[in-house]
């Protein structure tokens, strides 16, 4: 399963710039775990992140369920490009 095109496929509708959403892959030092860090727009940010952390809450339930099917565990983490 490509986890940054599915990444990319749920953070880009929730932004208003969706040209500048780029998803990478970190290297972890944990087995099994794959980390993504999100990056978006400074103005974006707050949107993809959402009240209270919400909105990232929800995106990380989904990508660490697909990676359960897959055998893994994922991180997100999410900031804005540096201008």
């Amino acid at each position: 399963m490509d986890f940054i095109e599915m990444i990319k496929g749920f953070v880009k509708p929730l932004t208003h710039d969706d040209s500048v959403v780029s998803v990478k892959e970190i290297d972890s030092n944990e087995t099994n775990t794959l980390t993504f860090e999100v990056l978006v727009s400074q103005a974006d940010l707050g949107r993809v992140i959402g009240r209270d952390g919400r909105v990232a809450n929800a995106l990380r339930t989904i990508a660490y369920a697909a990676a359960i099917k897959e055998g893994f565990k994922v991180k997100l983490t999410f900031s804005a490009h540096s201008e």
